[in-house]
Formats: C-alpha cells, structure tokens, sequence
C-alpha cells in the first residue's frame, strides 16, 4: 500500500472514531479524548525522555475536577495558566529559542502545562450551560481539518516563501493563507447551518483556529525538531503518532475555549 492510501485510509478511521464518539454520548467522547491524552502523554513524555507515571494522574484528576466544577475560579486559574504557557511556547518559537527541560521536574511541568492541561480544556468545550452540546466540537475540528487541508493543498501547489523554515521547512506563507481564506470560508457556512453563535462569533473562531492552531502545529515541531525526529510515534501510518495528528487541536483548544466561555 502507497504512503497515500496508507495516509488516507489511517485518516478516514481517525475522523470517522472522533465523530463517531462526539455524536454518540459524552461519556464515548470523553472516553475517546482519555484515551488520545493518554497516548499524546507516552509520546510527548518520549520525545523529552521522561519516564513518570505523575502526568497521567495529573490529567486524570484534572478531567475530574474540571467536569464536576466547570463555573470555578479554579478552572478559571487554570486556563489562565495554560493560556500564558502557551504564549511562553509562541514567544520562545519567534525568537528561536530552546524550549529546554533537563530535571525531571521541569519535563513534568513542560509535559503537563503542554499536553495534559490543554487537553482538559479540550474535554470541556462542548459543555455550553453545562449541557453536552456535540455540535461545538464538530465545527471546530471541521474547521482545523479544512484549514489544515486547504493549508496542504495551496502550499504544494503554488507555496514558494517558507512560513517558519527552522522549524518546518514544508509550511508555506501561501499555504497558510490558504488555510486561513478557506477557515474562514467554512466559518461562514458552520455559522449559517447552527444557531449556537453569530456569524461574527463563528469567524473570530476560525481566525483563532487557524492562526493559533497552525502556530501550535509550528511548536509540536520546534519539540521534534529540539529531538530530532520526524513523528512523535507510529499509531497513524502516514501520519505519524497521535500528537501528530493533534497538535493544531491540542494547542487552540485553550484559546477557544476562553473565547467560548468568557467573551462572548
């Protein structure tokens, strides 16, 4: 089988589990979101070659706390946190500096601000009013996957300056602003087809979709490149691990969710 099939064939199943597990209950969708952080942390924890069972307890009890105490102002603390680590992350990538954890101290606190707090947020984005709302999450991966795809296609095509060479010599600045036009494109018709927010709300979205949500794709590969290794694992044939395929939803999914839940 080609890399293509191979590439598309592991990516169809990811899409069709994902939705899949939104549509059918919270408690799939949940389960499924467990089961990616637990792999995004055994990949992420070799990648920076740190062997501790703390992150997946952390994100455990995190998960748990979260869906128990949505409106608190520890959960607000935390997205906080999260959200200034993140800027951390974006700060050290502009300006080419290394993202550096040599204590295993330090490698749990980059591995659970990274991973294990965005991935909470993530778990929690669909709970508009605390009552399960699927439709949230499937417009925002539409969007990731359009941006993403459209990104792809344009920069192959006709991509010629590079985005961010040092870090990921294939993204193009034609690319991602074909990922951008289209995003937003797919922004507009989400907001046509739901009533869950205005139309200006939908296109904010997309803009933090793809502009976010390509700078964290930029960052998951400042950590591999800091590794060298192509793919954080092997779980999507042609696609690489798990991390992989979820750094732009892992990355945005804070910011999102701040903007979800406390600005509009």
């Amino acid at each position: 089988m080609s890399n293509l099939l191979k590439r598309i064939f592991s990516g169809l199943i990811y899409i069709i589990l994902f939705i899949g597990a939104i549509l059918y209950s919270q408690d799939s969708f949940i389960a499924l979101i467990s089961f990616f952080a637990i792999a995004c942390i055994w990949e992420f924890s070799k990648l920076i070659k740190l062997k501790n069972p703390i992150p997946y307890l952390v994100f455990a009890l995190f998960v748990f706390f979260m869906l128990k105490h949505k409106n608190s102002n520890a959960v607000l603390v935390l997205l906080v946190t999260t959200i200034i680590s993140s800027s951390q992350f974006i700060y050290k990538l502009y300006f080419k500096k290394e993202i550096k954890s040599e204590k295993t101290s330090s490698k749990l606190f980059l591995l659970i601000r990274y991973v294990v707090c965005s991935l909470s947020f993530l778990i929690l984005i669909p709970f508009l009013n605390d009552i399960y709302t699927p439709s949230i999450l499937i417009g925002i991966l539409i969007l990731i996957w359009t941006n993403d795809s459209f990104a792809f296609i344009i920069g192959k095509k006709i991509g010629r300056r590079k985005l961010f060479e040092s870090v990921s010599p294939k993204k193009t600045i034609e690319g991602f602003i074909g990922g951008f036009v289209f995003a937003i494109l797919a922004s507009y018709l989400i907001a046509k087809q739901t009533q869950l927010f205005s139309t200006l709300n939908w296109l904010i979205i997309g803009t933090i979709i793809s502009v976010i949500g390509t700078i964290g794709d930029l960052v998951e590969s400042k950590f591999k490149r800091q590794a060298k290794i192509k793919d954080s694992g092997t779980v999507m044939p042609g696609h690489g691990g798990l991390l992989d395929r979820l750094d732009s939803l892992l990355f945005v999914a804070p910011f999102v969710y701040l903007y979800i839940y406390y600005i509009i």
